[in-house]
């Protein structure tokens, strides 16, 4: 798959990205230089290769799932800038 000026273009735009006209024949090279990569990557046998999430095996810890006391609400909200009834008093960003 080779990428158009046409579709440099409207990947910058969505990507909110500001581009001169001298710009998009190197990021076309660019993106098609990826899009070659990534088809080559597709060639590789990965057949019987399990998933992994790290290089290195790892085994989550994992902790006892109990409850806890807690300081109190009045002790938690007490260094708020704003507080009432025990909860946090933020400001209004949806009208």
């Amino acid at each position: 798959m080779a990428v158009d000026d046409k579709t440099v273009r409207r990947v910058a735009r969505l990507a909110r990205i500001a581009l001169a006209d001298e710009e998009v024949p190197r990021l076309q090279g660019e993106l098609n230089a990826m899009l070659a990569f990534v088809e080559q990557l597709n060639e590789v046998n990965v057949e019987g290769v399990e998933p992994m999430t790290s290089v290195i095996p790892m085994k989550m810890e994992w902790r006892r799932d109990e409850v806890l006391d807690h300081a109190g609400a009045k002790t938690i909200v007490g260094n708020a800038p704003a507080s009432e009834d025990e909860y946090f008093v933020v400001p209004k960003v949806i009208e």
